[in-house]
Parts: structure tokens; C-alpha cells; sequence
């Protein structure tokens, strides 16, 4: 065949080649590109809003979990070491001033009454004294009480009450203690963070370890970091509280030109974009775009407000948020940009790339066809 023809069948194979990588749309790829992104946006009549972040977006958007006990646990001062309460455990001893007492024994002077237990109710029966209240009361409150009723069955008594033991308040620590249990309330560990460490202390890491405290039908939740960082809260307990330490489960999702792609959970109280693509070793120098780094994310009416400056937005507000680490501040602005739990954070890549996998594809395909003419004797 001649070289003119030869040259019209390679025009025609190219055609042809071309023409099929049209017709099947686009290449595989990781997911879409800066353009198709910002073609989604509401200006194009899309259902996002597509934000450039700046230091004015990265302070409405810097909003972070508000865990910490309120007042109402802050507030509540620690029980006396002293104070008896329901479950307690009282020794007393009773002297009496004559020789036949009405408590004594022939030829003693002195009555033992031991492990006297503190009833549900508060209340201990002391005989001829009768039933008495002694919870939320003091060793000393209540031994000047026996000794008054007993004062007027008996010349000048003198009473010795000894609180035995403290079982009566109790707290229980369930998930990431040490050592899971019910804990009494004793001097040493009045406070959360005294009863935590009396169990063993935790077990993961303290960095993403929240404690979850409830108190009747309350429930409040801190960052265990912060009983040691602000003592405030490191909250006084009381009986029958409830203490559960976990994981923090907030997560994102990290796609696109990446060194991974995965989902992965929070390493610290906050986590800035940067830290965020550092879990997932950074951008893929061989592909990724540093102008086309996104942040989907669902955001609330409040915050899409002060985002985009606008009064008239209703309820939750899909925003996307677009980093160009090439830009002299943008480094900054992502260092400063907080992720927050669902964010999806996506790594464009870089155009070059989009058109080298078409060359590739086009004449890969069109040496396949040129190779296919030789073994039919078109060149």
C-alpha cells in the first residue's frame, strides 16, 4: 500500500480513537476536578455554596464541640469527709453517770453499741434515745443529739459516735477506667479526677478521652484533658453518680490525590485542615492540585450566615470550602481552618494530570490500532 495511504489510515484510526475516549465520557480519575466543583456551586444554579477561605471564614467557622460541666455540677461543693450518709456504718459508746445504767451492764460504766447502720432513709434507733436522723449530718452533730435525748432518761451522759466506714456513697466508673467499679467516697477522692485515678486512671488516650457524668436525670461531658488543665472542673461528686469515660468517636473522610484515602477518626481536641492532611501523609506530589483543596461539609443556618454575610438562609446550608495552598496566605488560612466531625476534605488534581491520562489513553489505543493495521497489511 503507499505511503498516502498508509498516512490516511493512521488519520482515520486517530479519529476513531479520539472519537471513542469522547463518546465515554471521562477518564477514570479519583473524583472531579476544581472546574466541576465550582460548576456546582449555587452561582450556577448548583445547591452548594462554594466559599474561598480567608481569615474572616476560617474565625465564623472556628466553632468547636461545647463539652464541660455547667455550673450546676462546677458549683456543687465537695461532701465533708466527716458527713454520714444512708449505708454508713457508726460505732458508739455510751457512759453513763451511775452504777445501773440504763444502757450498762452490772459493774460497768460504759455501753458499746457497734456497727449501728445508717438505714436508707438516714435514720438509726438508739434505745431510749428512739429513731434519729443521721445522715448529712457530722460524727460530732449527731453525738450531741443522742447525747440531749438521752439526757432525759439518764444523769449526764456522755456519747462517743465513730463513723466505721464510708460505703455509703458510692460512685461507679464504667468504660475506659483502669479498673471498672463502685467506688465509695472517701477523703482522698471527693473529686473526679481523685475517684479516676483511685481507678486505676484510663486506658486510652488522654488526648481523645471524654468523661461523661450523670447526676440523677443529668448528664454533662468534658474533655478529660480539661480537669487537669482547668481545676474548675474538676467537679466534686456525689453519691450515686455515674462516671463513663470513652473515646471521642468524631471522625472526617479524606478522598481524592492524597497519600490515603480513608476515614479517620480525631487525634486531638482540635484538628486543623493541615493536621487533617498530615494523618493522611499530606498531599500526592504527583498528582494533587494545592489550589483545589476542599472541605464539604453540611453547615448550620447560624454559622452559613455569618459566612456569607447573609440574612435570608434557612436551616442547614451545604458549603464547600476551597483552600489554595499556593497562595501566600494560604498555608496560613489552612492551618487556621477547623475540620469538624462529617467533613469530607477533597484533593483535586491537577490538571496536567487529567491530560496526560488522555494522551495516554488516545495513544495507547492508537498504537493498538496502527499494530492491528500492520498484521492485516495496511502499512
Amino acid at each position: 500500500m503507499s505511503r498516502q495511504a498508509s498516512r490516511r489510515a493512521r488519520s482515520i484510526a486517530l479519529f476513531l480513537v479520539v472519537t471513542m475516549v469522547a463518546s465515554c465520557g471521562t477518564l477514570p480519575r479519583s473524583g472531579p476536578n476544581k472546574r466541576e466543583i465550582f460548576a456546582g456551586s449555587v452561582l450556577q444554579e448548583g445547591d452548594a455554596f462554594v466559599v474561598s477561605v480567608n481569615p474572616r471564614v476560617t474565625a465564623a467557622t472556628a466553632v468547636v464541640p461545647a463539652l464541660g460541666f455547667s455550673s450546676v455540677f462546677r458549683d456543687a461543693g465537695e461532701l465533708g469527709a466527716d458527713t454520714i450518709r444512708p449505708g454508713d456504718t457508726l460505732g458508739l459508746i455510751i457512759y453513763e453517770n451511775v452504777e445501773d445504767g440504763l444502757l450498762t451492764s452490772t459493774g460497768a460504766s460504759a455501753s458499746l453499741i457497734d456497727e449501728v447502720q445508717v438505714d436508707s432513709s438516714g435514720f438509726i434507733f438508739i434505745p431510749y434515745a428512739g429513731r434519729l436522723r443521721a445522715a448529712d449530718s457530722t460524727p460530732e452533730q449527731l453525738r450531741r443529739l443522742i447525747t440531749r435525748r438521752l439526757d432525759e432518761q439518764t444523769p449526764d451522759p456522755q456519747v462517743v459516735v465513730r463513723r466505721l466506714a464510708g460505703d455509703g456513697a458510692t460512685v461507679s466508673i464504667v468504660g475506659g477506667a483502669g479498673a471498672q467499679g463502685v467506688y465509695p467516697i472517701e477523703r482522698p477522692t471527693r473529686t473526679l479526677s481523685a475517684m479516676i485515678a483511685a481507678a486505676g486512671g484510663f486506658s486510652i488516650a488522654p488526648e481523645i478521652a471524654l468523661v461523661t457524668v450523670t447526676r440523677g436525670n443529668r448528664s454533662e461531658t468534658a474533655y478529660l484533658s480539661d480537669l487537669y488543665k482547668n481545676p474548675h472542673m474538676d467537679i466534686a461528686l456525689r453519691n450515686g453518680d455515674r462516671i463513663f469515660i470513652e473515646e471521642d468517636t468524631r471522625a472526617f473522610t479524606v478522598l481524592g490525590a492524597t497519600g490515603t484515602q480513608n476515614r479517620l477518626e480525631f487525634e486531638t481536641e482540635t484538628l486543623s485542615a493541615i493536621e487533617a492532611l498530615a494523618q493522611v501523609g499530606g498531599l500526592n506530589a504527583n498528582v494533587a492540585n494545592p489550589t483545589g483543596v476542599f472541605v464539604f461539609r453540611n453547615e448550620p443556618e447560624e454559622i452559613a450566615r455569618a459566612v456569607m454575610g447573609r440574612d435570608d438562609l434557612i436551616g442547614t446550608q451545604r458549603l464547600v470550602y476551597v483552600l489554595d495552598l499556593t497562595r501566600p496566605n494560604g498555608m496560613f488560612d489552612a492551618r487556621d481552618f477547623v475540620i469538624r466531625d462529617g467533613d469530607t476534605v477533597y484533593v483535586t488534581e491537577a490538571p496536567i494530570v487529567g491530560w496526560n491520562r488522555s494522551v495516554a489513553a488516545i495513544f495507547g489505543s492508537l498504537g493498538q490500532v496502527t499494530a492491528a493495521g500492520s498484521a492485516v497489511g495496511i502499512n
